[in-house]
């Protein structure tokens, strides 16, 4: 149940991300698991639920994340009961999505980048010369 506590929260996290087609991927091969017909089923349930928060409000993103969390634990646990043996490779991917997430808050320092371009994408970066950008994620 951990484990499907745990792939739940990574799948919810990851769909909003540029990343979740290399998650769905992931998903995909786990599912496989059980058949070709019972990954297209899975997955036919997870893209719904990816729709669902994509589609959602800004103002309503919270309450459809928790549904949404909840929903696919119950999938995840129903899915590793049939298949047991699939319960190590969700961890896996849980704990690749959490590393992947805790490389987020990395410091990423430029120097001597007079003239140029600083591109910034969801770290924070330090310029010498008194430039600081603090991305909005590690603002929260």
């Amino acid at each position: 149940m951990q484990a499907a506590d745990l792939g739940a929260g990574a799948l919810v996290a990851e769909m909003a991300k540029s990343t979740w087609e290399s998650m769905r991927a992931a998903v995909a091969r786990l599912f496989r698991r059980g058949g070709e017909e019972s990954a297209a089923q899975e997955l036919e349930l997870i893209d719904a639920a990816r729709q669902r928060l994509v589609d959602s409000s800004e103002s309503e993103r919270g309450s459809v994340e928790d549904r949404l969390r909840t929903e696919l634990m119950i999938q995840l646990a129903a899915f590793l009961q049939k298949h047991p043996d699939a319960a190590q490779e969700l961890q896996d991917l849980t704990d690749q999505v959490k590393g992947v997430g805790q490389r987020d808050g990395a410091l990423a320092s430029v120097h001597h980048n007079t003239g140029s371009q600083v591109v910034i994408s969801g770290r924070d970066v330090n310029a010498s010369g008194g430039f600081h950008y603090r991305s909005p994620e590690q603002s929260r």
